[in-house]
């Protein structure tokens, strides 16, 4: 997006580094000087569509194409209103139509394709399933509350991994501080020469890392579905359905059969077309394969009968 342009003012990215494209309803981007500019009040018509439009409702514009920013925005808008889930329909054929209808509408507001008659259906569905629109809006699909508990379940783990690691830091530093205490009690009062006194601690020491060192409870689960510790795939089932076995179709074209290539080659026929490169020959083209079609071409028809 290096060549991005504000399309009233004309200022672009080259000139003005920290150029932001701002988009509303409508689709139309302006830069953020031109929204200051034309939306002092809080609202005014865009410059290109003259459709009202709010300045708090201008958003940093993501795709290039302002169709796709306009599409995004009228399908936010909509699905608000139509947030039917799949276990709202008595069978799959419903829900699928129901699908479709939401595409449609979308398709027709963002085309202006009958506008008026769409959001006339619009208000329509409001009316009659204003009851149903509420309680949608406060429950979540399956598939949401399956993701929640995941996320609520990683949240937990974390925390208990962190937890575990923070109490076993403290358990070293504890031990340290009393090994020192014990080291500096022997050095004092025990009979043992210093030397022998440092060497018992140490093997103490390598004694007690070695205890310490539990390795932490990794993470068992994601909530992309994944799991951790998963390292084969499981063996894929054995396919009892008949294999598929190609037979190769029969063509009427009505004329001479083809030629093979060898009888292209050997009869002459590709002497006058362009012999194929190394690289044309590597991807499997033979000079032979463009004399053949063109042949086809040539007699394709010829014993046609009305």
């Amino acid at each position: 997006m290096d060549d991005l342009e504000c399309p009233r003012c004309k200022t672009t990215k080259y000139r003005n580094p920290n150029l932001k494209l701002m988009v509303n309803l409508c689709g139309h981007a302006l830069c953020e000087n031109c929204v200051e500019l034309l939306f002092v009040k809080g609202s005014a018509a865009c410059p290109q569509c003259n459709i009202a439009l709010r300045r708090n409702n201008f958003r940093v514009q993501i795709f290039e194409d302002s169709s796709v920013e306009k599409e995004l925005d009228i399908r936010k808008r909509i699905l608000k209103d139509f947030n039917k889930k799949e276990e709202d329909f008595d069978s799959l054929r419903d829900y699928n139509d129901y699908l479709e209808e939401i595409e449609t509408i979308i398709f027709n507001l963002a085309n202006d394709v009958q506008v008026e008659a769409t959001k006339r259906r619009i208000e329509q569905y409001k009316k009659e399933n204003k009851t149903q629109i509420l309680k949608n809006k406060g429950k979540l699909s399956k598939e949401e509350e399956e993701l929640e508990e995941l996320l609520e379940y990683e949240k937990i783990e974390t925390e208990a991994r962190k937890l575990q690691a923070i109490e076993e830091e403290l358990e070293l530093e504890k031990q340290k501080r009393k090994k020192k205490e014990d080291l500096i009690d022997d050095l004092m009062f025990s009979n043992k020469s210093a030397k022998d006194i440092i060497a018992s601690h140490s093997a103490k020491n390598e004694e007690v890392k070695s205890k310490l060192q539990v390795p932490l409870k990794k993470q068992s689960t994601f909530s992309t579905g994944l799991k951790s510790q998963q390292v084969f795939l499981p063996v894929p089932k054995e396919n009892k359905n008949s294999k598929f076995v190609y037979v190769e179709p029969k063509l009427k074209n009505c004329g001479p059969q083809p030629f093979s290539p060898n009888t292209l080659k050997n009869e002459g026929f590709t002497r006058h077309v362009r012999s194929a490169n190394e690289s044309e020959i590597a991807a499997g083209f033979l000079t032979e394969n463009a004399c053949d079609r063109a042949l086809q071409d040539a007699f394709c028809g010829v014993y046609f009968m009305l």
